[in-house]
C-alpha cells in the first residue's frame, strides 16, 4: 500500500511539474529579450537595471538543508533587500558584510547579483535554469511514479502469487531506477552548462534500457526463475 500512495503522489507531482515547463520557458525567453531600463525604474518593470548594494547580513545556513542561501542586501538610502540563493556558489558563499555588489533588477525583484570580481550568480527570482529542472523533475517523477504504480497494481491481479508479488517488485525498482536516471542526467546537464535538449537526449536511452531491463526481469520472475529455490537450513 505505500508503494501505491508513493506511485500515485510522485506522478501527479510529476504532471503537475510538467506543466510548469512552459511557462517556465516563456519567463526565461522574456528575461534573455528584456531592454536596459533608461532610467531608475520606480515600479515593477519588464526592463533590467543595474544597481549598486552594500551587504548586510549573509548566511549560507551550511547543513541545514532545508535552508537556502540568504543575504541582506542595503541600497544607498538604507532600504534592505532580502535574496535567496539556490546554491552557495560561486558568488553567495564569499558575500560578507561590508561586501558591495551589484544586482540585477527585473520585475521589482533582484535575479542576479554581481561581486567585485565580476562573477555572478543567480537568485532564488532568477528565471535561467527553472525549465531544466522543471523537465527534469518531471520525467524522475513521471518515469517513476508510472512504473512503480504498475508494478504496485501487478500483484492485486493475482493474490497470493509469489512470482507476480515478485514480478511487481522487479517492475517498481526499477522504476526507481528511471528517476534517478533523470536526476543524474539534470545534474550532468546543470553541471556541464548542456542545453535543455541534452536531458531528454541522454535520458531517453537510458529509460529505453531500463525499460528492456524491466521487462526481461519480470518476465524472468514470471517463469520462476528469481525464485529462491536454496533448502532451509537445518
Amino acid at each position: 500500500m505505500a508503494w501505491l500512495v508513493i506511485a500515485v503522489v510522485a506522478l501527479v507531482l510529476g504532471v503537475a511539474t510538467a506543466f510548469e515547463v512552459r511557462d517556465a520557458l516563456e519567463r526565461e525567453r522574456e528575461f534573455r529579450a528584456a531592454p536596459a531600463c533608461a532610467s531608475v525604474p520606480v515600479k515593477a518593470s519588464g526592463c533590467l537595471w543595474e544597481q549598486e548594494f552594500t551587504v548586510r547580513r549573509a548566511d549560507m545556513h551550511r547543513g541545514e538543508k532545508s535552508e537556502p542561501p540568504e543575504a541582506e542586501l542595503s541600497l544607498p538610502s538604507g532600504e534592505p533587500w532580502e535574496v535567496t540563493f539556490r546554491w552557495t556558489d560561486p558568488v553567495a558563499s564569499d558575500l560578507g558584510p561590508g561586501d558591495n555588489v551589484v544586482g540585477l533588477i527585473w520585475h521589482g525583484r533582484v535575479v542576479e547579483v554581481q561581486n567585485s570580481d565580476g562573477r555572478r550568480q543567480q537568485t532564488s527570482a532568477g528565471p535561467l535554469g527553472w525549465p531544466e529542472d522543471r523537465l527534469g523533475g518531471a520525467l524522475a517523477c513521471v518515469s517513476f511514479g508510472l512504473t512503480a504504480l504498475v508494478g504496485s497494481l501487478w500483484p492485486l491481479f493475482a493474490p497470493g502469487s509469489r512470482r507476480h508479488a515478485k514480478a511487481g517488485s522487479v517492475v517498481r525498482w526499477h522504476g526507481v531506477g528511471m528517476g534517478a536516471a533523470a536526476v543524474l542526467t539534470l545534474w550532468a546537464q546543470a553541471a556541464n552548462d548542456w542545453p535543455m535538449w541534452a536531458i531528454p537526449a541522454i535520458w531517453g536511452p537510458l529509460a529505453l534500457l531500463l525499460l528492456a531491463s524491466t521487462v526481461a526481469f519480470a518476465i524472468a520472475a514470471l517463469r520462476g526463475d528469481l525464485d529462491d529455490d536454496t533448502p532451509p537450513t537445518a
